[in-house]
């Protein structure tokens, strides 16, 4: 599945913060420069979902902040773990 992620680099800690309308949160303590963020973020991603660090990959956004990543997982997994997006803000 597609998810949108909105990404804040070299923040205290590595965690996904919620919701932010239709996009998740996601901080991570790393610079965003040589793909490091983008490498945390797939990483924290795929630990709170259970996945392999290759079951979450970047597919847009690749230096934003505003990211689309490909998760190997089904809405309903994610939505268990995350809960759902606003849906007011989709």
């Amino acid at each position: 599945m597609r998810l949108l992620v909105h990404v804040t680099p070299r923040s205290g800690r590595d965690e996904v913060a919620g919701w932010r309308g239709n996009e998740l949160s996601v901080r991570v303590t790393a610079p965003p420069d040589a793909g490091r963020a983008n490498e945390s973020v797939c990483r924290v991603v795929a630990d709170a979902l259970g996945l392999p660090k290759s079951g979450v990959r970047v597919t847009r956004g690749h230096t934003s902040r505003h990211k689309a990543l490909e998760v190997d997982a089904e809405e309903s997994e994610v939505e268990a773990v995350f809960g759902a997006a606003d849906p007011g803000m989709l």
